[in-house]
């Protein structure tokens, strides 16, 4: 197998993605970040929320933007251990928006950033339903192949996390479809490694000093990008993230909000942001100039790390740039590869626009 810290793109999208890190535990993709960006920024920090940072320093000349900030989320959706039951089962409480309708089934890891147990999602069987819809959430549990308290207590713990497992993989014409886990937000994470990798082996010094955030606890209230704004107080801001793209039949073409195989989604305002005008349109721009694939998202819904960061210190000039990703916040979030490369690119290209 490749070294970690070498991979790029779907390779190194596809290893952070296996890795275990629900909201409020993402120590074990923190340690992994931390190991990759550490050999190439000039200053690496974990603030006291969790949070990864890493800085590269520009010459300080020839720009109006003072500090740059991209910004990803570590985290993925997950639920946390409420009880252990007598028979050995786990009870759930959610740390994120999840539908309780797609986690029926599905297998799932338990534990903390240093052990972890799989297990299995489980309610009522259908013949014993009685033609009940879908349970609700406190009604599910998690299997973890314990038939007693004592026995399911010597490997998991009430207050432990859990997350889904799942496969990461490609599918579809020329393997161009990516499956799996955590693209929401491993992807944006993902594409600030490779931006930091380009311009640090490159040599290249922009005139401004970039902060590149890997921000913990977004699902749960965007904590995480506050405590990172607050202490870097960026001047200019850009999320890389992955967004509900709802753009299979049934879905009307108003309630559409991205396409995928059309570049990134710029976003100009969420349920969270009113986003800098003519910072979105300066990325769009840039795109054009560079012919990168580039979108307007079309509905107004979700939200991300730019709220906080936006209201952060003195403010910040906040953008928000998408991958468009079918199934979010289940076991198969689904992206096209070139998407990926899309964002990547015009990462780049705007870093040097800015100049």
């Amino acid at each position: 197998m490749s070294d970690i810290t070498t991979l790029r793109g779907t390779e190194l999208l596809r290893e952070l993605s296996l890795t275990f890190g629900p909201s409020g535990c993402e120590d074990p993709v923190a340690d992994l970040i931390e190991k990759i960006v550490s050999p190439l920024a000039d200053e690496v920090i974990r603030d006291r929320a969790g949070s990864v940072i890493a800085l590269l320093r520009g010459t300080g000349e020839g720009s109006s933007v003072r500090r740059m900030m991209f910004s990803a989320h570590m985290d993925e959706v997950g639920f946390m251990v409420s009880s252990v039951e007598d028979d050995g089962t786990l009870k759930m409480a959610p740390l994120s928006a999840r539908d309780p309708k797609i986690l029926a089934g599905q297998y799932v890891t338990v534990g903390d950033g240093r052990r972890q147990v799989n297990g299995c999602v489980g309610m009522v069987p259908v013949h014993l339903s009685e033609g009940k819809e879908m349970p609700a959430y406190r009604e599910l549990y998690v299997d973890v192949g314990a038939s007693s308290r004592e026995e399911a207590e010597k490997v998991v713990k009430k207050g432990d996390f859990g997350t889904f497992r799942s496969d990461f993989v490609r599918f579809g014409q020329n393997g161009r479809m990516l499956k799996g886990k955590a693209i929401d937000d491993r992807l944006g994470c993902t594409v600030l490694i490779d931006t930091l990798r380009t311009l640090a082996e490159s040599g290249e010094r922009l005139p401004y000093d970039t902060y590149f955030a890997f921000t913990c606890r977004e699902e749960l209230g965007i904590s995480g990008a506050a405590c990172a704004a607050n202490l870097i107080r960026p001047s200019h801001a850009v999320v890389f993230e992955a967004t509900a793209v709802a753009d299979v039949d049934g879905t009307p073409e108003t309630q559409r909000v991205a396409e995928q195989g059309r570049g990134g989604a710029v976003s100009l305002a969420d349920r969270g942001t009113v986003y800098d005008r003519d910072f979105a349109r300066f990325i769009i721009d840039t795109a054009e100039k560079n012919s990168i694939p580039c979108q307007v998202k079309k509905f107004v819904s979700g939200g991300n790390d730019s709220s906080k960061i936006q209201r952060a210190a003195e403010g910040a000039r906040v953008a928000a740039i998408s991958a468009p990703a079918r199934y979010i916040h289940t076991a198969s979030n689904v992206i096209r590869e070139d998407d990926l490369l899309s964002i990547e690119r015009l990462a780049e290209a705007l870093l040097r626009a800015l100049t």
